[in-house]
């Protein structure tokens, strides 16, 4: 993942960002990606509702922290991506990831929402807060079928707010958006939110 780089429609919410910010507005990035494409982008203000593949949290004492060890810890050195037959990466346990915290060394896993678990209640109320009150909503390459997600946009449009759909392929939540444009984000998306400068004669 430190090898990818963020692509033309990260990198035009981030100017747009930029650009509404120095006129006193606010743009809030709400991501289901745990990537960190959007902060690498130069996005500011980004939830992550499904939290980060570059931090780490105990599972005992759960401190959270910035963690770029590629690979994560030793016993993974060298040997590339576990066999999906078997589903056995084969680290012996004393080489596992362990907290730094004084006194703890529990063990450390990846500080994403896996399938089954539930979002972080700080994140989700604070997107709550933000779709309560936008003007303007973007959906940009989601497949709208993922919850609690999913339902965000189709409330906010429910509200008589223009949402606008950046996709490859029609969702189950198109038809609720004002609008819809097709292709992929990385040219949609920059030809959208890029700045028009009006001529003066």
């Amino acid at each position: 993942m430190l090898s990818k780089n963020p692509n033309p429609a990260h990198l035009a919410i981030s100017e747009c960002e930029e650009r509404l910010t120095q006129q006193g507005r606010e743009v809030t990035v709400i991501t289901q990606n745990i990537d960190e494409l959007h902060r690498r982008a130069g996005s500011k203000n980004i939830l992550e509702l499904h939290g980060n593949l570059f931090r780490t949290r105990c599972m005992s004492c759960g401190h959270e922290a910035a963690n770029y060890k590629s690979p994560i810890c030793p016993g993974r050195r060298g040997q590339g991506a576990p066999d999906p037959e078997t589903h056995d990466a084969q680290i012996p346990v004393l080489q596992l990831p362990r907290c730094e915290q004084t006194g703890c060394h529990g063990l450390l896993r990846p500080a994403v929402v896996w399938f089954g678990e539930t979002l972080d209640s700080d994140v989700l109320t604070r997107a709550e807060k933000v779709l309560d009150s936008c003007d303007l909503c973007l959906v940009v390459g989601t497949s709208s079928i993922v919850y609690p997600a999913a339902m965000f946009a189709p409330q906010v449009a429910a509200r008589g707010v223009p949402v606008a759909e950046f996709n490859m392929e029609d969702t189950p939540a198109t038809m609720r958006f004002k609008f819809h444009f097709h292709g992929p984000c990385g040219s949609t998306l920059p030809a959208a939110l890029a700045r028009h400068e009006m001529e003066t004669h």
